[in-house]
């Protein structure tokens, strides 16, 4: 990504309404803190470290580390975690075989550069025996907009398009869910009829008080439905649960 989205992933990764709702969602399909006591999890495509330092917080005894392209992200990352911070590419993680027992990539197949069968490949590769793998990607194809250039991503996601992918890596027990529905017709209006796609403006940015508020409970809720095992129908993100055999 470019230079002025890393800082500003910086300045709101753990603060805006949409990244809590992202966390809170990976946290849930993680399942128990307990499950990882003493694991190692590692955050692959870790940005600036939002995602990483909330699984440090969440899950206390676990191990996470991150995994980073960018060297000036992953400095980021390693101090808003305290966590080591490897830097390199999804495209060939620098980790041995079977080291991990789970890895989260939070939007990072869709990234220009990224390979996603590679990386999906050496996700199954990096995973223990019976160890998880959890992606939160963007959803629907005909919702790319200016938002996506902006950062940099040039594919979304069906919830089939992912099964097979993590299908055909080897993966199994594969679940899906959206969520971020509740705000779904917003977005969809913003980024479809708000501007064109020649616009290319992140939808990363803070909004007023009252509003990241609403817009927090909502995607709370959500989290509170998943955590239930309830699947909504629809929504801007998808998020894909699998496991190796």
């Amino acid at each position: 990504m470019e230079r002025r989205e890393y800082e500003r992933l910086a300045a709101l990764d753990r603060s805006l309404w949409w990244f809590r709702g992202l966390h809170a969602q990976m946290v849930i399909a993680l399942g128990g803190s307990t499950r990882w006591s003493g694991a190692r999890l590692l955050d692959a495509g870790c940005g600036t470290g939002g995602l990483l330092a909330t699984l440090v917080e969440r899950l206390p005894d676990s191990r996470p580390i991150g995994l980073e392209l960018d060297p000036e992200a992953a400095l980021l990352a390693r101090a808003a975690s305290r966590r080591p911070v490897a830097v390199g590419t999804v495209n060939a993680p620098p980790f041995a075989s079977a080291c991990f027992a789970a890895i989260v990539s939070s939007d990072v197949l869709c990234h220009r550069g990224v390979d996603q069968d590679a990386a999906v490949g050496h996700f199954h590769r990096c995973l223990a025996p019976g160890g998880l793998l959890v992606l939160n990607l963007p959803a629907y194809r005909w919702l790319f907009s200016g938002h996506d250039i902006a950062v940099d991503n040039v594919r979304r996601f069906g919830a089939g398009e992912v099964r097979r992918l993590l299908s055909a890596a080897g993966f199994t027990r594969i679940r899906t869910r959206y969520w971020n529905t509740l705000l779904f017709p917003l977005m969809v209006l913003k980024r479809k009829l708000g501007g064109s796609r020649r616009a290319a403006q992140s939808d990363v940015a803070s909004v007023p008080a009252p509003l990241d508020l609403i817009f927090r409970a909502a995607v709370l809720l959500e989290a509170k439905v998943a955590s239930c095992g309830l699947r909504l129908p629809f929504g801007g993100s998808l998020l894909a649960i699998a496991v190796k055999p």
